[in-house]
């Protein structure tokens, strides 16, 4: 039985994205997950934490983006948590092609929720965003030769 507990605090900075998707493609490659789960993961993850940086704090690179990962029972969770400006109203920001910024696609929540099997999004305005991410896989007995 897999099990395993990552934690990364890190700068909200757009570098730092690529670091979450290497992290997560690392993670799941350890658990035998097929390449196309792995570049899911790395859309899902990586949208999460550029909303965090983008959204939660206006591009600001003083403050802190958590990353929580938690695998057990054949599932991998993902919580991504700013203590940003908040999300006034979650269920229009998750509606596709909505964005407050016009430069964006608006499908950020749209990818997380096709490649993940649950997605949880909270939020309160000034207080910040936890968006929590499921993705259940099947374990593979590890071969005894």
């Amino acid at each position: 039985m897999k099990t395993n507990q990552i934690s990364l605090t890190f700068s909200s900075i757009s570098e730092n994205v690529g670091i979450t998707r290497l992290l997560i493609a690392s993670v799941g490659a350890q658990l035998d997950l097929p390449l196309n789960d792995i570049e899911e993961l790395k859309v899902a993850v990586s949208e999460a934490v550029s909303n965090a940086i983008i959204h939660g704090y206006s591009n600001n690179p003083d403050y802190i983006v958590f990353l929580d990962l938690d695998i057990a029972n054949d599932t991998l969770k993902i919580v991504v948590r700013d203590e940003g400006c908040g999300i006034p109203n979650v269920e229009q920001a998750m509606q596709p092609a909505y964005s407050t910024d016009p430069e964006r696609m608006g499908l950020g929540f749209v990818f997380m929720q096709s490649f993940m099997d649950e997605l949880q999004v909270e939020s309160t305005l000034e207080v910040g965003t936890t968006v929590t991410m499921m993705k259940h896989f099947k374990q593979t007995p590890i071969s005894s030769h």
